[in-house]
């Protein structure tokens, strides 16, 4: 049997969809990353959903950087559509960008084969201590971009928290 990890944060997941958002659709990689995020020792405190609008996506990301979460996940909305506002939403929200991670996923998606990632526009920051990354919506994306994310978290997340000297 084995036995995880020290819990390293808290994480919430933001899904960025029209249709997810509306309840038409049923949300199918809020699950994927929820459980990649937990078996890198991250506790999880929720999946929540906002329509591609500027103004949802800045609520639901302020709301967790006030709840104090080390890292939010969004997925959906950066691809070059007009609907496609999440990386435009998270700038506004952010106070310092982390670019070599953005560009980290991006160019690892795209070795991978994923078309949405390799051409996603989102963006990496810090807000507050909270970091906050935007992913492609699709399943090779979101399985690419945490392979790639997972590993960078635990040494972002204890900067943040002063606790790396």
């Amino acid at each position: 049997m084995e036995m995880p990890g020290p819990q390293i944060g808290r994480a919430l997941v933001v899904i960025v969809d029209d249709r997810v958002s509306a309840g038409e659709r049923s949300d199918n990689t809020g699950p994927l990353v929820t459980e990649l995020l937990e078996e890198a020792n991250l506790v999880v405190d929720g999946v929540v959903t906002a329509p591609g609008e500027v103004v949802a996506i800045r609520s639901a990301l302020n709301t967790a950087v006030i709840g104090g979460v080390d890292l939010v996940v969004t997925v959906g909305g950066t691809g070059v559509s007009p609907r496609d506002v999440t990386p435009d939403a998270t700038a506004g929200v952010l106070d310092r960008p982390v670019p070599g991670i953005a560009e980290a996923i991006r160019a690892s998606g795209l070795a991978a084969g994923a078309v949405d990632a390799g051409v996603s526009r989102g963006v990496v920051g810090v807000s507050g201590s909270t970091l906050v990354v935007n992913l492609a919506a699709s399943r090779a994306a979101v399985r690419d971009g945490m392979a790639t994310l997972t590993p960078l978290v635990p040494h972002v997340i204890s900067e943040l928290s002063g606790l790396e000297g």
